[in-house]
């Protein structure tokens, strides 16, 4: 009676009947809105990454054509220019269409046909280093176009600073979700170790020793906890496949990015439930000891 591999027999452990399942569903759901809120803050860090990535390698240029010539013959020189500029990897003088798409959220459904647009020159930049602001002014100065480069600096710092925000803000989630998800697993452990005290009292006077005693706590309020976090983990693996392989459209859909590798992330979670409850039962379990002890 001594070994604790004897001490794990579900005889040895009462069910529980309604009020474990009731944990158990706790359980799940908590572990769920973990998992959740951690491949919210995978798909948010990336989104985070990707658009502060996105505004250092872009800049755009504003071009005024002469009396004699074009608009289009400008910024085609404008784009000559600007590709030569070290930091450019690219220069493309964008078409009306063009120019119209990016005016269309702004202003919605009006006439875009009838109103004079500028003329942009669209740049790539070397992200290892990218040409600045001054440097390409000066080569529009030099080739004798009248122009002006915004390398977006005005506003790259509030940009990045939003997407830092949005990132922490899904961290903070991630640590709320986990701690509720903890807390529930230590008291279930107090709750199941207390409402079988008539039985685990029954084993130590049959001879069953402290670590038996403990094993057995630790053995089925691990178990439950690592079923708990692998359903929670499986649901929100299902609806980040979904996700992945059917991207949300709009803001969502540019904020929270999935990618299957993402997913990776959910595999530690039936680990790491199992690993709290067993601390729990192993601390839940030495309580009850030294007050059976106590009580002699």
């Amino acid at each position: 009676m001594r070994r604790p591999a004897l001490l794990i027999g579900p005889e040895l452990w009462p069910n529980g009947g309604a009020t474990r399942r009731l944990g158990l569903v706790v359980l799940t759901v908590l572990s769920l809105l973990t998992a959740l809120a951690l491949l919210a803050h995978v798909g948010a860090s990336r989104a985070a990454g990707d658009w502060a990535s996105a505004v250092s390698r872009e800049a755009t240029a504003l071009i005024r054509p002469r009396a004699d010539e074009s608009g289009a013959t400008a910024a085609a020189r404008a784009a000559e220019a600007l590709a030569g500029v070290r930091g450019v990897q690219e220069a493309v003088a964008l078409e009306r269409a063009e120019a119209e798409a990016l005016l269309r959220p702004w202003l919605g459904e009006a006439d875009l046909a009838t109103l004079p647009l500028p003329q942009l020159v669209r740049l790539r930049l070397d992200p290892a280093e990218p040409a600045s602001a001054i440097s390409l002014n000066r080569a529009l100065a030099e080739a004798g176009v009248d122009g002006t480069v915004d390398d977006h600096s005005l506003w790259r710092e509030d940009f990045t600073a939003a997407a830092r925000g949005v990132r922490d803000l899904t961290l903070l989630a991630v640590l709320v979700a986990g701690l509720l998800t903890a807390t529930a697993i230590v008291l279930s452990a107090r709750q199941a170790v207390e409402s079988r005290s008539g039985v685990l009292q029954a084993l130590r006077l049959a001879g069953a020793d402290d670590p038996a005693l403990t094993f057995l706590a630790q053995w089925h309020l691990g178990r439950d906890a690592a079923l708990a976090g692998a359903v929670g983990a499986g649901l929100a693996l299902l609806a980040g496949l979904g996700l992945a392989l059917a991207p949300l459209t709009g803001t969502l859909g540019r904020v929270f990015p999935l990618i299957l590798t993402d997913l990776v992330w959910l595999a530690p979670l039936p680990l790491v439930t199992a690993v709290v409850a067993v601390v729990a039962a192993r601390l839940s379990i030495r309580l009850w000891l030294g007050r059976a002890q106590a009580g002699g």
